[in-house]
């Protein structure tokens, strides 16, 4: 088998490892089982079990980036844009079995290098959002204001409406949640058509 396929394989079946036993119980030599190679081999292409786990996030944050430019569309609005985006990366993060291994295992065991994983997959969240949020200000679509802060804001709003206020309650539907995004940012943060505020 060449090189190349063999360090594909090894990358599917580390992770498989990761989203089926979270980071702490994966083991170099679980990946190389399911790999079906020896551990050697997996130490040809990669250090240590770090080195491994932080190519499979990068593959995942890639994924993830290459979901939300697919999304955009230029002749929509900043908060059409924001609503697809969000929606597509949500839905992503909750079907993703890496992404809610991970989250168990930062709730049941608090593994640091779990809980740096969900922290670099939430940065690619924020770092979208605050990109168009300063292509938003740069057109004049929503008022002056600090992106890292908004796209915090924005991002733990739509968490607390598609994730925590299940816990109280009835999940909110699609429409609802942008309704409420745009009842608490939009109303705010939106100039006026044709004017600047």
């Amino acid at each position: 088998m060449p090189a190349v396929d063999r360090r594909k394989e090894i990358l599917h079946a580390a992770a498989q490892s990761f989203a089926l036993f979270g980071y702490k119980a994966t083991t170099m030599e679980q990946v190389a089982k399911i790999a079906n190679v020896g551990k050697g081999t997996i130490y040809t292409f990669f250090t240590n079990k770090e080195e491994l786990f932080d190519e499979i996030l990068y593959r995942v944050m890639v994924e993830m980036k290459e979901l939300a430019e697919s999304k955009i569309r230029r002749e929509h609005t900043f908060f059409e844009n924001l609503y697809r985006v969000l929606d597509a990366l949500l839905e992503f993060r909750d079907d993703h079995e890496l992404y809610i291994k991970l989250s168990q295992e930062v709730r049941d065991v608090g593994t640091l290098k779990a809980r740096e994983g969900i922290a670099k997959l939430e940065r690619v969240i924020l770092d979208y959002l605050e990109r168009e949020i300063t292509k938003a200000l740069s057109s004049g679509e929503i008022r002056p204001c600090d992106p890292q802060v908004v796209a915090v804001v924005m991002f733990k709003l739509y968490i607390a409406l598609t994730s925590d206020f299940n816990q109280i309650r009835e999940p909110l539907g699609k429409e609802e949640i942008h309704h409420y995004i745009r009842l608490f940012l939009a109303d705010g943060l939106a100039n006026p058509p044709g004017g600047a505020a």
